[in-house]
């Protein structure tokens, strides 16, 4: 994992870091008023968004992640390279960054896996003072997907 200054990125991760922003505001949160956006990158420079979205029946609510990939998925876009992850109180600005939950990691391991790199995931405070750089595999360690089951992926990949 890195800690990285906003002036140190690239001008790609600004962006992802933006469309994350602007997602982020997006959210539907009645019930827990803290919003979540993330922007994910295809391996074809497609940028992909999702913010999350409560539901009454809370294990029905989906995080801003997730609904990237699902997103994604719907468009025909599966390899990724990247995704940033931007979040915030219905008050406050976050002072640490939002990192993904259990379900996000095992979704976003599992679409490493699918795109055979380890996927980067940038994440910022809202102010974007604080960005820590990690892969999912130093999210997600000793993880389990498919390639352990011994399922061929490729033709997930086209």
């Amino acid at each position: 994992m890195r800690l990285l200054t906003y002036e140190s990125l690239t001008q790609v991760d600004k962006s992802l870091l933006t469309d994350a922003g602007i997602a982020m505001e997006r959210a539907y949160n009645p019930y827990s008023g803290f919003y979540v956006g993330a922007a994910i990158l295809s391996k074809e420079g497609l940028v992909v968004t999702g913010s999350n979205v409560e539901n009454a029946a809370y294990g029905s609510t989906l995080c801003a992640e997730r609904a990237a990939i699902v997103r994604a998925n719907a468009q025909g876009i599966r390899m990724f390279q990247k995704i940033a992850i931007v979040a915030r109180g219905e008050r406050f600005d976050t002072k640490e960054v939002t990192a993904p939950c259990g379900s996000c990691r095992q979704m976003l391991y599992e679409s490493s896996q699918i795109s055979d790199l380890d996927l980067e995931v940038l994440m910022a405070t809202t102010r974007k003072d604080k960005i820590v750089i990690a892969t999912i595999g130093e999210l997600l360690p000793l993880a389990f997907g498919p390639k352990d089951m011994g399922i061929d992926l490729t033709r997930f990949r086209e």
